[in-house]
């Protein structure tokens, strides 16, 4: 392994030209050849839409773009289910293993072929239609990571029924915002979800949010914590006695025909005005692009053993643990718990039992297996692996590095991967074998796609001048098809800032060699541990505690995490804060959001800094939370305040440190 210094800034990564030149073995067997580039983008999606999913109807027309709508794949039918599942079971393939799943519990443990998952799939799809799904219905999921969670959204696309499937660390209140929104008539969850050797009350919160939530009649709860949970006679249903009677059969529940736009799912993601965004994906143009980045990116052959270390309530796990890698027949690992239980080995112990050869996970997880150190990873054999990715937030050097040497061995390609939840697919990224890596670097667009990097003005930035905003220029196969109920936002989140072409909100900059590095985002959305919250979303939910008066959030740079959350509070009364009143609003936010939006650090101050006319000033708070100079005071009403709140933040960090 390197004994090189891992201290390295981007600025001195790209000033040394530190860079990791493919070998010339993994190159001449590579997935991506020079050619992947300079295919003309219309030809090289229109080959990979026709020979990559199978078609109930072909399709006629590749797109239709007018701005800022895009369709793919017209004219054509299919069924993302039987993209995933049917097909490869007709093709022979129903013995090969599609998930390797691993329990939290020691030795609790499954292994899935294809043929088993298609009977799952029959059988669940089979209870949900005799509880009235239907092709029109909406369906909300809240499941941990059982492989109950991949067989519904499976089973929902199998008979056309859209979904949208919610992280299980949200609250009752982020989950019934998300079930009126959508106004689903189902929702799908379990008793508990273990974490850290205890079960998490799932159901409980599933029975809050749906006493907010009265379009959901009917409920579907799989046994898998073992804790009691009241059932609602009528509209509670446990799985087993609901999904297990049913036929497997695939003739029984033949799977529906979708036009190639026909809505999927919705995945809820933060903005800026506090209401999570109801972004929409449809099927052909989705699978498409899921499943052609899966194959590229990832070098998947026939006996890979891919893990993709996300969560499935993100887009992450949507688009690389579900759709991408089972349309592309690949041997997946899931995992339900925590990397550090029993210990903090658990991971490489995954990898070395069931030689794992792709490894797909957050920058924040390496940080924390840093701060751990290498040592848990040495007690293992990780010779297996032979490609790592990161994907959730720009990945610092010295992580990259420390990734590559103690898990990648030294020889491993890293692929660092720049995409959202909008975008649906990967859109930046390096191709292994093909690409010159440079620690910190995402690399360049993939294949079909035309990314820039513009000014305040609109115009390109020069490679290697400096940064500014990240634009996608071209239309691409598994980009959002709109808002739900919401295209005056749409078009003004992502394609107003500068006409004709997709806003990602991330800040960029492409070096001297026409490589992009990603800078994080440029509003008022945070990335904490890969998962991006709303400021104000977390300002309203502390103005929601009865005894505050106003509430500021911003972020700071963190060593793990990336970002975490700073809260600056103003009691009402003039009330002073304290340690017990900071843990009590940590919890009321965990409560009101859910766990991973509590703030690190809450500031108490008798008073916020203000313009005259009243805009809190956040860039100054942000200046005080990564404890940097101050900007331009001269705009307050009381450029006093600051002060009080610099001195504030001082006294709380010294009782931390």
């Amino acid at each position: 392994m390197s004994d090189e210094p891992m201290n390295l800034t981007i600025d001195a990564l790209m000033t040394e030209r530190r860079t990791y030149p493919p070998s010339p073995t993994f190159a001449a067997q590579a997935n991506a050849q020079p050619d992947s580039y300079t295919t003309d983008a219309d030809t090289f999606w229109e080959t990979e839409g026709r020979n990559r999913l199978s078609w109930f109807k072909p399709f006629d027309t590749l797109r239709e773009w007018e701005l800022p709508y895009a369709k793919w794949y017209l004219g054509g039918q299919l069924n993302a289910c039987y993209n995933c599942v049917d097909r490869h079971v007709e093709a022979g393939l129903g013995d090969k293993v599609a998930y390797y799943w691993e329990g939290e519990p020691v030795d609790d443990r499954k292994t899935i072929t294809y043929a088993d998952l298609q009977h799952m799939v029959v059988k669940a799809a089979n209870g949900f239609k005799s509880l009235g799904m239907t092709k029109d219905s909406h369906v909300g999921v809240y499941l941990g990571m059982v492989p109950e969670a991949v067989v519904t959204m499976l089973a929902l696309a199998r008979i056309g029924a859209a979904f949208t499937l919610v992280f299980g660390g949200f609250s009752a209140e982020s989950l019934s915002g998300r079930l009126n929104d959508m106004q689903c008539q189902f929702l799908i969850t379990q008793d508990g979800a273990w974490r850290r050797g205890k079960v998490i009350d799932l159901k409980g919160t599933a029975d809050a949010a749906m006493a907010d939530a009265p379009s959901v009649t009917a409920c579907v709860v799989l046994k898998r914590g073992g804790n009691e949970v009241p059932m609602t006679d009528g509209r509670d249903h446990w799985w087993h006695d609901l999904v297990d009677p049913q036929s497997s059969d695939p003739a029984s529940c033949p799977c529906e025909p979708m036009d190639s736009e026909d809505l999927l799912f919705l995945m809820y993601s933060s903005g800026t005005t506090g209401k999570p965004k109801g972004v929409m994906h449809t099927t052909a143009g989705y699978l498409a692009g899921t499943s052609t980045t899966h194959h590229y990116v990832f070098d998947i052959k026939p006996e890979t053993v891919y893990w993709c270390a996300a969560d499935i309530g993100w887009i992450t796990g949507h688009s690389y643990i579900v759709f991408g890698p089972l349309v592309n027949a690949t041997t997946s690992v899931m995992y339900e718990g925590t990397p550090d239980f029993p210990d903090k080995d658990r991971w490489w112990e995954i990898i070395e039992r069931y030689k794992v050869t792709v490894l797909y996970t957050a920058p924040t997880a390496v940080r924390t297996h840093m701060k751990w150190g290498p040592e848990y990873a040495q007690k293992h054999d990780l010779s297996s692996l032979v490609l790592i990715g990161s994907v959730g937030e720009p990945i610092n050097p010295e992580a990259w590095i420390w990734y590559r040497d103690h898990i990648g061995g030294g020889r491993t390609p890293v692929v660092d991967t720049w995409w959202q939840t909008e975008t649906g697919m990967i859109l930046i990224t390096p191709l292994p074998g093909l690409s010159t890596l440079k620690p910190g670097s995402a690399s360049r667009p993939f294949p079909g796609i035309e990314a820039a990097v513009l000014d305040e003005n609109g115009h390109e930035v020069p490679p290697g001048t400096g940064a500014g905003y990240l634009v996608i220029k071209n239309p691409w196969p598994a980009m959002l098809r709109g808002l739900y109920h919401d295209d005056d936002r749409f078009k003004e989140t992502y394609w107003s800032r500068f006409p004709g072409v997709y806003m990602a909100g991330d800040g960029a900059r492409v070096d001297a060699d026409g490589d992009f590095w990603l800078m994080g985002r440029i509003d008022d959305v945070m990335n904490v541990s890969g998962h991006r919250l709303s400021t104000i979303e977390i300002e309203s939910a502390l103005v929601d505690h009865p005894e505050v008066a106003e509430a500021a959030v911003t972020a700071r740079n963190d060593a793990i995490t990336g970002q975490a959350v700073v809260a600056y509070v103003t009691l009402k009364g003039g009330k002073d804060g304290s340690p017990e009143k900071a843990k009590e609003l940590r919890d009321h936010v965990a409560k009101v959001i859910g766990a991973i939006a509590k703030p690190a650090n809450i500031v108490f101050t008798p008073e916020l800094p203000k313009t005259r006319s009243g805009k809190i000033m956040r860039r100054l708070l942000r200046d005080v939370a990564e404890n940097r100079t101050l900007g331009d005071t001269t705009t307050l009403a009381d450029p006093t305040v600051v002060s009080e709140i610099q001195a504030r933040a001082q006294v709380e960090a010294d009782k931390e440190g």
